[in-house]
């Protein structure tokens, strides 16, 4: 056997290799039934008997989308200090769903989000600048809609540590004890932005030592978390901790706490 032959019908469509066995048939037309079979090939050319009949219906032909989103409204930002802005809007429509929000400052687009959300931070601003922005929606078919009514904002005066305000607030640390080991036992108050922050990173002496997720509801209002932190006693550790912000950005770091072990704190 040297090869196959794909048939719709009684009309031959495809020559395939034997070490082929799947084939695409293009050029059918919608919402239609078609009847396939193959025949295998040998060295001579003689066809081998038609296989099962295996009937196949193609789907309806969908209008191609051409309609845009809608504006997202209630456009509102405010600075977070001197290098970073909170942006939030309420959801555009659209017919086949809205995929992302394209953040604009300016004509320049600078930063996007999901379409599950309606809020961004954007870092790495100047102290004591005014900005504009607006959003944009954009669907599957990356139709784009109008920009929304620009919001004008001035980031305050002087320096700061990005965007600060996003920081988890009234940040922790001390020490317990657990069985012969010692935990570090971490709290705080969760970033005030809108949407959910369920993941942070936490820093023990400078570097990172995980990747914190909270499953199914995350803490809102105070924040707790527990690692192990060895076996030894009077052991100083430097730790921090960051929150991934709802549109996918860093906040800034906490205040760095010191902690030694079986000291309480």
């Amino acid at each position: 056997m040297t090869g196959y032959e794909v048939y719709r019908g009684r009309t031959k469509v495809e020559e395939v290799p034997v070490s082929t066995h799947m084939v695409d048939v293009t050029r059918l037309r919608p919402a239609t039934t078609y009847v396939f079979t193959v025949r295998a090939r040998d060295a001579d050319g003689r066809l081998g008997p038609p296989s099962r009949e295996v009937r196949a219906t193609t789907p309806a032909a969908v209008r191609a989308d051409t309609a845009p989103p809608t504006v997202p409204g209630g456009v509102k930002g405010r600075a977070a200090g001197s290098r970073a802005a909170q942006l939030s809007w309420t959801a555009a429509r659209d017919d086949r769903g809205v995929v992302s929000y394209d953040i604009y400052q300016g004509r320049s687009k600078i930063h996007s989000v999901g379409g599950n959300q309606t809020a961004a931070v954007v870092t790495g601003l100047r102290p004591g600048t005014r900005y504009v922005f607006s959003v944009r929606a954009r669907d599957a078919a990356d139709n784009l809609s109008p920009a929304s009514p620009a919001v004008r904002l001035t980031t305050a005066d002087g320096t700061d540590r990005g965007a600060a305000a996003t920081a988890p607030a009234d940040f922790r640390a001390t020490s317990r004890r657990s069985g012969r080991a010692y935990d570090i036992v971490l709290t705080w108050t969760p970033p005030r932005v809108d949407g959910t922050v369920a993941e942070y990173e936490v820093r023990l002496d400078g570097r990172p030592v995980t990747s914190l997720v909270f499953g199914g509801e995350a803490p809102r209002d105070r924040a707790t978390y527990r690692f192990y932190a060895g076996e030894k006693p009077g052991v100083t550790h430097r730790v921090r901790i960051r929150a991934l912000l709802p549109d996918g950005t860093w906040s800034a770091f906490s205040p760095e706490r010191t902690v030694t072990t079986g000291a309480g704190g």
